[in-house]
């Protein structure tokens, strides 16, 4: 099944690879944060049983402090194969090739250990506050460049919430990606890539199939380190000061450690 997704992706992006390269680059102009979404990337009965295959919230790993709540999980051997198969199938080097012509950044190389990765689910009173990736993956040899999301939820919409939010450098206003079912939505990751996912106020349940590209050269030009960074909502100050505070301990401790304190959530398992 990984070899027929492979090629319908390819085929997708290849088909308005064009559009695509124009839309990527002219979005820097919203919030100067560049992406571009990619709809009916599959057949719509395969997208379904996608959204079929995804594991239950009670399977997965549930993220919760002040600046996140929701489920993950790359725990690919208790799952449906097809699972481990759309999400490795965007590692493909021919996704990659077709990628790095969309987007223009060279050198892309796919993270198979799912550093950060893997797949998302989220449900009513769930979100995802302000932030900036991590700038590496966990070895820090190569610089996080870009988030590849793919949305998988039947009739999901802007009203539901769960929406990816692109921000300003201040992270004072955003444009909004609505998580579309069978929608992949490419995005640039940059020490300024400020992005969220808007509170989910409807039941349901949000899926998203998650990877990220890095490479050897900085998307600068310069060198550069940082954990992952949040923010808040502009209606939030004490929780930007919050945030501000612990974004300052915890590169700290990276100064100090450079592999981190806690064990790496990666992926170990066979790839497919």
């Amino acid at each position: 099944m990984k070899e027929e997704l492979v090629q319908l992706i390819v085929a997708r992006l290849s088909a308005d690879r064009d559009a695509l390269k124009t839309a990527f680059q002219a979005s820097k102009n919203e919030v100067g944060v560049r992406y571009c979404a990619v709809d009916d990337l599959l057949p719509q009965e395969l997208a379904e049983r996608i959204h079929r295959a995804f594991p239950q919230p009670s399977a997965m790993r549930l993220m919760e402090s002040f600046r996140e709540r929701k489920y993950t999980s790359k725990s690919f051997d208790q799952f449906d194969p097809l699972m481990a198969d759309i999400t490795f199938a965007v590692q493909d080097p021919r996704v990659v090739e077709v990628v790095e012509q969309i987007t223009g950044i060279r050198e892309q190389i796919p993270d198979a250990s799912l550093y950060a990765g893997g797949l998302s689910a989220m449900v009513k009173g769930h979100h995802l506050g302000p932030h900036i990736d991590n700038s590496h993956e966990a070895s820090r040899r190569y610089y996080r460049t870009l988030n590849l999301l793919y949305y998988v939820t039947p009739g999901w919409s802007l009203e539901n919430g769960g929406n990816l939010e692109l921000w300003d450098e201040r992270v004072r206003k955003n444009v909004t990606i609505v998580s579309r079912f069978n929608r992949l939505a490419i995005m640039e990751t940059t020490p300024t890539s400020w992005h969220s996912v808007s509170p989910v106020v409807a039941d349901g349940t949000r899926c998203c199939v998650s990877n990220y590209y890095f490479s050897p050269r900085s998307p600068t030009g310069q060198d550069y380190f940082n954990v992952t960074s949040f923010s808040a909502r502009p209606e939030q100050p004490l929780l930007r000061l919050l945030a501000r505070v612990d974004n300052g301990l915890r590169q700290g401790v990276r100064a100090l450690v450079p592999q981190g304190l806690g064990k790496k959530d990666v992926y170990e398992g066979p790839k497919p």
